[in-house]
């Protein structure tokens, strides 16, 4: 394949599930762009055998097909050849940020969550000195607690509302709503929707996000210590380890919010869970272009990970912790039970990196050579991979080694992507 043998001979160790042998004997494999460009025709279906029928329908298909290889091909080639990214710092001097996003209301406001409690607005090429939102007196701070998350409302040019997730003084997490007037929140405004106990320090997640399903979706570690000693992931009677799916447009019973009618239905579980077996999701996105979610969950002793989840899922998927460290097993070790678990798209060891931060698929303008491509990074290597579809598997090659803390990615509303240092300085990704 293509991308395989040019990440293989570029010495790259990331990988995906798997991998295709080459036989040397086969003349085919000898010429590995010949190899490529056959083994993709037939796995997106537009390369057919020789005495197959060729019906007009089956003439169609197959140019609509062809052209969409060839837009996999010149991704493709753009990545084996060498394309790589730069980082164009935009905004410094800031307090542990971790997070960027926009408001979607076409002001080109960028929004950067500092972890002790503020949200910086980045707007018109310079960095505003007043926050948009200080709610330091309320978090507790720092280590894996802080304010870890933002998110939008769908409607926010109407209703000014926006979420965050923070942790409390007493280190449990709260899922916040606020309403916003101007550059500034009405901190009057806040309501608390939910809080979630936490029984131990680190593992609190923290990702929150609206889906193109206009629903609330909010990442939760799995409670902490090492192991996950509770089995909180795999036990569907806490929130804990899981990502939660909920609806914030109206309150139902005692809650200020509702349950979506159409939550999966789990013996036994909390009604807001959407998804489990998470130790601690560090950051998930939806795809602009497909709906689809990915999702980076840091690793235990020896694997990190990338999961996808297809648009078309209707929830209920057990991703595997405690049972399973990204595609190894964790406890048991050994000959554990993967029925019915959902296997990551891209793994890394820890040779690689030690804590995976989740990006996004590219959908911008400004790095043609990516548009397509999954964005991700490790915030102790500092690495950043790039990550492309190759039938029904994906990719991945690093793209760049830096020497930052990539606590986050974010996301603007063009779709031009950034990298948030953790020490400090937030970058715009360019293409080099």
């Amino acid at each position: 394949m293509l991308f395989y043998t040019a990440l293989s001979s570029s010495g790259h160790a990331v990988s995906s599930s798997t991998k295709n042998p080459v036989d040397t004997k086969n003349p085919v494999d000898r010429h590995p762009k010949k190899r490529s460009t056959l083994f993709l025709a037939y796995k997106i279906g537009v390369a057919e055998p020789a005495n197959a029928p060729h019906t007009s329908l089956r003439k169609a298909v197959y140019n609509m097909s062809m052209q969409k290889m060839l837009g996999f091909i010149l991704l493709w080639s753009a990545l084996a050849s060498a394309q790589s990214i730069q980082l164009v710092p935009i905004a410094n001097n800031l307090s542990r940020p971790l997070f960027l996003t926009y408001s979607p209301d076409g002001s080109g406001r960028l929004f950067i969550v500092e972890q002790g409690g503020t949200i910086r607005i980045w707007q018109g090429g310079r960095l505003l000195a007043e926050p948009f939102l200080d709610v330091s007196n309320l978090v507790s701070c720092c280590g894996e607690r802080g304010l870890l998350g933002l998110a939008f409302h769908p409607d926010f040019r109407q209703n000014n509302l926006f979420f965050i997730n923070y942790t409390n003084r007493n280190g449990h997490t709260v899922i916040a709503r606020y309403r916003a007037n101007g550059n500034r929140a009405e901190t009057n405004s806040a309501q608390i929707l939910l809080t979630i106990e936490q029984p131990y320090a680190n593992h609190n997640g923290g990702m929150i996000a609206f889906g193109p399903d206009g629903m609330l979706y909010i990442g939760v570690g799995d409670g902490g210590s090492g192991g996950d000693p509770l089995n909180a992931g795999q036990r569907l009677d806490t929130l804990l380890g899981k990502i939660l799916r909920i609806d914030v447009n109206r309150g139902e019973g005692n809650r200020a919010y509702a349950i979506p009618p159409d939550n999966p239905v789990l013996a036994g579980r909390r009604s807001e869970i959407w998804s489990y077996g998470w130790r601690n999701p560090w950051r998930f996105s939806f795809d602009r272009q497909t709906g689809d979610m990915w999702v980076a969950d840091v690793g235990q002793n020896a694997v990190e990970e990338i999961n996808l989840q297809p648009a078309s899922s209707k929830g209920g998927e057990n991703y595997g912790w405690r049972i399973m460290e990204g595609d190894r097993c964790f406890n048991p070790p050994q000959n554990c039970r993967r029925e019915g678990l959902i296997m990551p798209v891209l793994t890394y060891t820890h040779d690689q990196g030690r804590s995976v931060t989740g990006g996004y698929r590219y959908r911008g303008d400004a790095m043609p050579a990516f548009r397509g491509a999954y964005f991700y990074a490790d915030y102790v290597s500092g690495r950043i991979w790039a990550a492309v579809p190759q039938g029904d598997r994906w990719q991945s090659r690093e793209v760049l080694k830096t020497e930052l803390n990539i606590s986050s990615f974010g996301e603007d509303e063009q779709g031009e992507l950034y990298v948030i240092d953790h020490r400090g300085t937030v970058y715009r990704m360019t293409q080099r």
